[in-house]
This record gives structure tokens, sequence and C-alpha cells, in this order.
């Protein structure tokens, strides 16, 4: 498994992995307790492999930041998300050195790491490196809405009988 069918779902806990598109929406599965929710299109939804940390020269890939992270701890657990700010950020800039410290707030450093020991607990670590180079080939992919287009061949059939 790679980061491009890892979700975070704004309002809901945890991550989940994207299981199956529906025509409403999708179907995905809680990496904490394992539960199945469908989401509809409307939700703000977020695929890791899409998210970026700022630094000074521009952007970093989640992907990029999880496997400094995973090198730097030798793919064990980080520290909690729930130390004190100073903590994560001399943490953060030790895996990090170059992130833009007034753009990257603590909460944010904070999901990171809680996403990191989420993935790290349920053994999906030591799957991060080849998904980096899967992420530009496959993004496009994961976006994709439900495609529409067999209504519409309904409809045209429809017209023509």
């Amino acid at each position: 498994m790679n980061l491009e069918k890892i979700l975070a779902i704004s309002g809901k806990p945890g991550l989940y992995v994207l299981k199956v598109q529906t025509r409403t929406g999708f179907v995905a599965e809680s990496l904490l307790d394992g539960k199945k929710i469908t989401v509809n299109l409307k939700s703000n939804v977020s695929l890791l492999s899409e998210i970026s940390i700022y630094t000074y020269e521009g952007e970093k890939p989640l992907t990029e930041v999880m496997q400094r992270i995973a090198t730097k701890e030798n793919k064990g657990q980080a520290i909690s998300h729930k130390e004190d700010n100073a903590t994560l950020a001399a943490y953060f800039k030790e895996i990090l050195p170059e992130y833009d410290e007034e753009r990257v707030y603590p909460s944010d450093i904070k999901k990171v790491l809680n996403w990191y020991n989420t993935l790290q607990g349920k053994g999906l670590v030591t799957d991060l490196a080849p998904a980096a180079a899967e992420t530009a080939e496959e993004a496009p992919v994961a976006e994709e809405k439900p495609k529409k287009a067999p209504a519409a061949k309904k409809a045209k059939a429809k017209k023509e009988e």
C-alpha cells in the first residue's frame, strides 16, 4: 500500500483507506478501528499523496517528509504528537531543517507526526519509499470523480427508442 489511497477526511478522526468509488462518493475504511464509512463528494477529503509541507525553497511532498521521519526513527514510532510545541518544532527541524516556520504551524506538525505514527502502527511505513515515484504518475487517476458517462448513454438510448 502507498499514500495514494490514504485519506484524511475533514471532521473525522484518523486516517482512512479508499476502498471503492461509488456514484455518489466513495467507501473508506478507518485505519483506527477498521470501520467502513461512506463519504459523499461534498466532503472535504485530502489524499496524503497530495499534501505538501512549506519550505523556504518551495514545497516538500508529505511522502518525502514521512520517509525522512522513517529514516530517522529506523521505521519505528516518532515522538508523540502530544508533546509541547517547542519539542515538536525542534524535532521537525531535525527532520526538515528548511521548513518554513512561519507557514507551518504546530498543529500541522502534530498532524504529520500523528499520521506517521498511525501508518507506522499499521505497518505501512515500509511502503512509503516506492510511493514517492508513483505519486506523479497516479495522482490524476486518484482525483477522478465517478464517471457520469453511463447515465448519459442510458439517456441517449432512451431517446433513440
